[in-house]
């Protein structure tokens, strides 16, 4: 590995923060990020990140490699949590697996976001329409998660509880939120988003370091619980995102040639959803177990994403 890539990314002072969070949980430090605050603070990257999107979408021209894009991502919303579920069975029940299945076939908006951070860091230029793959890639593995368990539990679930759960899929906050924000960035001219860049650009990062301080603090709370489950957990959180991962950063390479671009779909392909999985698990799947699927997702797949999982798969793309 490119020993400058890991260590311009150790050293981003966002992920420094992460670091300081986590240390924090650990020595029982009373540090904390108000509950409203955090939830600001995300809404805020979302809107950030999908209004920037729609700016560079609005000026970028059709190319083989914005289909390519659109198309792996769905693809690998559909088949991520197809192939994890049968995986998670030979530990956990329908009900863990498909909702675990659904988390790593979804994606992290936060995990994105960093991503995108550290390639301005490196100065990797990538395409707008990045941003609404990732939109489209929150809602089928929570459909493919939600029918696996159908299929494989004893409990069926009605046709109207299954519209329930698509719905609330779809209307997700997060969902509604990134997708608007790109629309509405798509649409503004070069002066209306001028007029607003000092709030969508200017104070970006200083708000991502704060959020991933707070997603340290978080994290570390959850690693204790997530040891007891057992090593197949841990060693799924990692080993799973680590293959699929590697396997888009190359695959990526016959179809597309933006880097950057491969390097934002291999860390969708690689991330897992702690925020619209979950919330849509409380509907579709009660019996799943939360201490399970949210620790994996937030405590060990996140970390190991933005520190050692960005300069991986870009130093496989190069």
């Amino acid at each position: 590995m490119d020993l400058h890539l890991l260590i311009d990314n150790l050293t981003n002072p966002a992920l420094l923060f992460f670091v300081l969070g986590l240390i924090a949980s650990q020595v029982k430090s009373d540090l904390e990020i108000p509950k409203n605050s955090s939830k600001f603070i995300s809404l805020y990257l979302l809107f950030s990140i999908g209004f920037k999107g729609g700016q560079e979408l609005s000026h970028s021209s059709y190319s083989p490699d914005i289909a390519w894009a659109f198309l792996i991502g769905i693809l690998l919303a559909v088949l991520v949590p197809l192939y994890t579920f049968f995986i998670l069975r030979i530990k956990f029940s329908a009900e863990n697996s498909g909702a675990i299945a659904a988390a790593y076939g979804s994606v992290s908006a936060v995990t994105f976001v960093t991503a995108v951070s550290f390639l301005e860091v490196e100065q990797i230029s990538f395409g707008g329409h990045m941003v609404a793959v990732m939109a489209l890639m929150e809602a089928p593995s929570i459909i493919v998660g939600v029918l696996l368990m159908r299929f494989f539990s004893n409990g069926k679930k009605s046709t109207r509880e299954l519209m329930m759960m698509l719905k609330h899929a779809l209307t997700n906050g997060s969902v509604l939120l990134i997708i608007g924000s790109l629309i509405i960035g798509f649409i503004a001219n070069d002066t209306q988003a001028a007029g607003i860049k000092p709030f969508t650009t200017d104070i970006f990062k200083g708000f991502l370091a704060v959020f991933l301080l707070d997603m340290g603090i978080t994290s570390g709370q959850k690693i204790g619980a997530l040891i007891k489950k057992g090593w197949f957990a841990l060693i799924f959180a990692i080993t799973i995102p680590l293959i699929n991962g590697i396997t888009i950063a190359w695959l990526s390479g016959y179809v597309m040639s933006n880097p950057g671009d491969r390097l934002l779909l291999a860390i969708l392909a690689a991330s897992a959803s702690y925020i619209a999985v979950p919330a849509a698990m409380r509907i579709a799947a009660p019996k799943a177990n939360p201490s399970l699927y949210l620790p994996m997702a937030l405590a060990i797949t996140f970390p190991f994403n933005i520190t050692l999982g960005m300069p991986i798969y870009l130093n496989l793309i190069q």
